[in-house]
């Protein structure tokens, strides 16, 4: 019997099924800080509510509070990717609402999570850190889609700031949504409604930059 014929135990997890686990510790992470605050969560009971150990949790993100790090990239694929498939002449409210609204950051199980963990960012310093860091890691993301769109080298200052507008836009609208607009008692319809609208009024804030 060879050594690769003798081995037991489970097979090793595929990349997706790793991301899929990475996100669900997400979710899991996000509806007890809004129960109980991030002070009172611990590792182990984010892995309790996943069916995994703590130690699997601390082995996917360094803390607690980079649990919640796979809901922010999700949104920041889904805008480089509207982006890259911006066509010239058409306005870049139109090109964006598509990619953010009919993206995994509404029409999926995760719009509720990502308002609730954005409203948690205004309280809570750890959370608060993840959500800017995230938009530092969005803007290089979003220079390279625009650099590509255009067709201009990577590290082009124009499409660096550009990056540098749509991010501070993005952040802002979705921000101003959670915070001052919506209602948590809305309706999923209204909610969304609400959030195309402060959408729109924030990119069309920056476009004239962006064309």
């Amino acid at each position: 019997m060879t050594a690769a014929a003798g081995r037991t135990g489970r097979p090793p997890l595929t990349e997706e099924r790793k991301a899929e686990i990475r996100l669900e510790i997400a979710r899991v992470a996000v509806d007890l800080f809004v129960v109980q605050g991030v002070a009172a969560t611990t590792g182990e009971q984010i892995g309790r509510a996943v069916g995994i150990s703590a130690r699997t949790v601390w082995r996917y993100f360094p803390s607690k509070e980079a649990c919640v790090r796979p809901l922010f990239a999700a949104g920041i694929e889904a805008v480089a990717d509207g982006l890259r498939a911006w066509r010239p002449g058409r306005p870049l409210e139109d090109a964006l609402e598509g990619a953010v609204m009919d993206g995994s950051l509404v029409h999926s199980p995760d719009h509720a999570t990502m308002g609730a963990l954005i409203r948690l960012t205004r309280s809570e310093p750890g959370l608060r850190a993840e959500w800017l860091q995230s938009y530092d890691e969005a803007e290089p993301a979003f220079a390279r889609a625009l650099a590509e769109r255009a067709g201009v080298p990577a590290d082009d200052l124009r499409t660096t700031i550009q990056a540098a507008a749509l991010n501070a836009a993005l952040r802002a609208a979705a921000e101003y949504h959670v915070w001052r607009v919506a209602d948590r008692t809305m309706d999923a319809a209204t909610a969304e409604a609400e959030f195309r609208a402060t959408l729109r009024s924030a990119l069309a804030v920056v476009a004239g930059g962006l064309s």
